[in-house]
């Protein structure tokens, strides 16, 4: 493989902002600390946790959704978007977490979902109320249905979580929903809609946000008239295809408005894109100068591990961003994917990265996964870390249906219903569970394993080679070395058959190089300059150093 140096911008790079580079951590409100003893994780015991967020290394924390919600959806149908659910505390709750991460200098993103609300939202109970010529039921879409009776949906589209997108009221007309019946979806051509999601998001910024991940960017306008699917062009049910539901041009006019009123707000508050799209080309669109901020970069979490397709993918990221002069970002997993230190053991690739997993030999797949996080932190542009991966952990692969929540699993085709694997409560001390999720003699809202004792962050904390104090030390380097501060200074070096290299340097600094071995063997490389972190034990002389399969190691030369 020969020396090669990536472009450079072909626009002007802004300044320098802190999202450009940060790194950014999720929270599974009801699996990260509860309180309270009920056995879902909420609010205070957040607050509780934020030390340990700071004195990992992070920048900001993202929450998943925590307002009022009947929970069909894991909180992903809000009834009421200026509330917080019981389950999970109050606004005030919410006030003092927010503080709270600011005093610890964290920053705090919350979820906002504009493509559906609940069906127990107050517009869409008054909709169904007030019947068939309801101005409410303009802000959703109703329509007649086909047949002789209007028995039939208005059209073909499928819903993601199985079944046809459409339900009927009992009225006979049917309402879209492209997830869970109890998630109708909005109008956006409606003007009442677009008012009240700009009012929503000046409350939370009002109250010191710093930011939103929004769900489903890519949904929320639908093609006009709402054309049958047929066969008239490819799609995919995350929107990796044409559709005429997802990825439509018209959402841009929405995310330019937003954007205007983020700027309004000191602080630099930002937006961050779940944006499924066909190409990363598309992804970019997002991220427009006059748009939102991020993107998440789901193509790089479904690249296989190996040289060829890293290296491809990482390009290829890089210079769709470049375009449009926003950041690169970078993840591996979420709380809709199985974890990456089971997933690239299985080869599981971004299109079924949700689906029902195996298991793997544990130990192998915390190499690997060791290996990837170590390489991803390394690249230039902003990381998603989600809760629990900084120490290990595997997927659940084998919790009994009786315990599933996630609303796609009993439904057929759709997502499957395996995302519950990956929003097991994490483990935070002792011996037994709940280990320090909630009171001891409690109970967790989804079982924990009885091998998680030995995962816990009080088991790892200081102890020499955890996958926990990895990510202190590799977090602690990206925040200090000045080669990894920059959005966009990657060059590839040459290296031995499946293994991956890269630099990045800055004038006046020593040159950080990244070394990742993708092989089945170990393979010897030699010793470029003074070793900062490695994955794993590597074995070595002076001059040479051995890197086991599945390792990565980082050098200032």
């Amino acid at each position: 493989m020969t020396d090669q140096l990536i472009a450079p911008p072909t626009v002007e790079a802004p300044p320098a902002s802190w999202w450009r580079n940060a790194v950014i951590y999720q929270i599974y409100p009801r699996s990260f600390a509860d309180s309270n003893g009920d056995g879902i994780g909420d609010l205070p015991g957040i607050s509780s946790r934020l030390p340990y967020l700071r004195d990992l290394g992070v920048d900001a924390v993202w929450l998943s959704p925590f307002y009022a919600s009947p929970q069909a959806d894991a909180g992903y149908d809000v009834s009421d978007y200026r509330t917080v659910d019981p389950i999970f505390g109050t606004v005030a709750d919410a006030e003092q977490l927010i503080a709270g991460a600011h005093a610890l200098g964290l920053r705090v993103i919350v979820d906002l979902v504009p493509n559906h609300s609940s069906d127990q939202h107050e517009w869409f109970k008054r909709a169904l109320a007030e019947g068939p010529g309801s101005p409410f039921r303009e802000r959703y879409h109703f329509r007649p249905g086909k047949g002789d009776n209007g028995e039939l949906p208005p059209n073909d589209w499928p819903s993601i979580f199985g079944g046809p997108a459409w339900t009927r009221a009992e009225d006979g007309e049917w309402y879209l929903h492209l997830f869970a019946p109890e998630q109708p979806d909005f109008n956006w051509e409606h003007p009442a809609v677009r008012d009240e999601f700009k009012t929503i998001l000046r409350f939370w910024l009002d109250l010191g946000v710093d930011g939103f991940r929004v769900d489903v960017a890519h949904g929320m306008v639908k093609e006009a008239g709402l054309p049958d699917l047929g066969d008239s062009g490819e799609w995919h049910l995350l929107g990796a295809g044409e559709s005429p539901f997802f990825d439509r041009d018209g959402v841009h006019e929405i995310y330019r408005d937003w954007r205007k009123i983020l700027d309004e707000y000191p602080g630099e508050r930002i937006a961050v894109a779940e944006a499924w799209a066909p190409t990363l080309a598309r992804v970019a669109n997002y991220v427009r100068d006059d748009e939102l901020h991020q993107a998440f970069n789901f193509s790089y979490l479904g690249t296989a591990w190996n040289v060829h397709e890293q290296r491809q993918m990482i390009e290829d990221s890089l210079a769709a961003m470049r375009e449009v002069g926003a950041p690169t970002t970078w993840t591996l997993s979420n709380h809709d994917v199985v974890r990456h230190t089971t997933r690239l053991m299985q080869k599981i690739d971004g299109e079924a990265a949700g689906r029902k997993p195996t298991a793997v030999d544990d130990a192998a797949g915390l190499r690997r996964g060791r290996a990837a996080s170590t390489l991803m932190l390394a690249l230039p542009g902003s990381a998603y870390l989600y809760q629990g991966e900084e120490l290990g952990l595997p997927e659940v692969v084998d919790l009994p249906p009786e315990v599933r929540q996630d609303p796609a699993f009993h439904r057929a085709a759709g997502q499957d219903g395996y995302r519950d694997g990956c929003r097991v409560p994490i483990p935070w001390s002792g011996s037994e569970a709940p280990y320090g999720f909630g009171p001891d003699g409690g109970t967790s809202w989804l079982p924990q394993p009885d091998a998680w004792a030995d995962l816990s962050v009080a088991a790892q904390a200081g102890a020499t080679g955890s996958t926990l104090e990895l990510y202190r030390s590799a977090l602690a380097i990206r925040r200090s070395d000045p080669a990894l501060a920059p959005t966009d200074n990657l060059r590839w070096v040459s290296a031995p058959a499946g293994v991956l290299a890269f630099e990045r340097e800055v004038e006046g600094a020593p040159v950080f190089r990244c070394t990742v071995n993708m092989s089945d063997q170990p393979v010897a490389v030699g010793r470029p300059g003074e070793l900062l972190l490695a994955s794993g034990p590597i074995d070595g002389t002076s001059d040479n150093v051995v890197l086991p399969p599945d390792t990565t190691v980082w050098w200032s030369i």
